[in-house]
């Protein structure tokens, strides 16, 4: 199952943790403070645990949403920007 993970975390240490969990789960960063990926049941809930243990009592923001097929494949992306780094204004 997709699987969106942000957080809000103002501790840099702490948020390297957190990243570096989402990374060791295969996740992909979509954003600074968001991630994206395939993770069973299981793993969301090992995942969500191993987030917990890293950040001990500092103070944090994570939110893990499980997305269904439909509520996936709905999402809307815009990216935009320069892709040789040129302005043509």
């Amino acid at each position: 199952m997709q699987c969106l993970i942000i957080y809000d975390i103002p501790h840099d240490g702490t948020r390297q943790k957190v990243a570096n969990a989402c990374l060791d789960y295969g996740l992909q960063r979509i954003q600074y403070s968001a991630f994206v990926g395939n993770l069973s049941r299981a793993h969301q809930r090992a995942l969500f645990q191993e987030i917990r243990r890293r950040v001990g009592r500092q103070t944090v923001n994570v939110q893990l949403f499980p997305l269904d097929e439909k509520s996936w494949e709905g999402r809307r992306i815009l990216e935009q920007g320069e892709a040789d780094g040129s302005d043509d204004t």
